[in-house]
C-alpha cells in the first residue's frame, strides 16, 4: 500500500503528486518499538547528578561522644549518625547514568513506524520549494497559516537549512528546523 501525497507551494496552491515508497510509509507501525524509542530518547536526556552524603561523607564524627557505659544515656558511637542532626542521610541517592540504547534494526523500526504513522493520519506535507529570502519570522508564520499547519507541532525537514530560514523560525512556539 503506497501512500500518495500532494506537493504544495509556499502559498498552499497544489503543484503535484509524489507517490511514497511503501518499504517506508506504508508498513503497519509498531506501537511497542516506537514507545521504546521515546523511552530511551527520554532517558538519554537525564543528568543523573544527583547526590547527598553518607556518614562516611560528612565531616566530623571521628571521636565517640560520650563514653560506653556509665552515662545514663543511650549508647552512642558518631555524632555523624543518620538520625542525628548533621548527620549523613543514610539511603540518599548518588549519581548514576540512566543512558540507555536500542539496537540499530529497532531504531530503523520505530522510524518506519512512526513515518507510516504521520502519512496514514496524512499528517505530512510536501513543499516544492522552501526557501526564505530574507529573515522574517513573520512570513514563516503567514507561510504556515495558509498550509493550515497552525496548531500542533511543525518539523521543517529541509535538504539544507539557511540561515533566513533557521531564523525566522526560532521564534514560533512549536517549530523546529531539521
Amino acid at each position: 500500500m503506497s501512500q500518495v501525497l500532494t506537493v504544495l507551494t509556499t502559498g498552499g496552491q497544489k503543484k503535484g503528486e509524489v507517490t511514497l515508497p511503501a518499504s517506508l510509509f506504508g508498513i503497519e507501525p509498531n506501537e511497542h518499538v516506537m514507545y521504546e524509542a521515546v523511552r530511551t530518547f527520554l532517558a538519554n536526556q537525564r543528568q543523573g547528578t544527583v547526590a547527598t552524603r553518607t556518614r562516611s561523607e560528612v565531616s566530623g564524627g571521628g571521636k565517640k561522644p560520650w563514653r560506653q557505659k556509665g552515662t545514663g544515656r543511650a549508647r552512642a558511637g558518631s555524632t555523624r549518625v543518620s538520625h542525628w542532626r548533621g548527620g549523613g542521610l543514610a539511603f540518599g541517592p548518588k549519581p548514576r547514568d540512566f543512558s540507555m540504547r536500542l539496537p540499530k534494526k529497532t531504531k530503523r523500526l520505530a522510524l518506519k513506524s512512526a513515518l507510516s504513522a504521520k502519512a496514514a493520519a496524512s499528517e505530512i506535507v510536501l513543499l516544492e520549494d522552501f526557501v526564505m529570502a530574507e529573515t522574517s519570522t513573520k512570513k514563516l508564520a503567514g507561510i504556515i497559516g495558509s498550509l493550515g499547519l497552525g496548531d500542533g507541532r511543525i518539523l521543517l525537514v529541509v535538504k539544507e537549512a539557511d540561515t533566513h530560514l533557521l531564523r525566522s523560525a526560532r521564534n514560533i512556539n512549536n517549530v523546529k528546523v531539521e
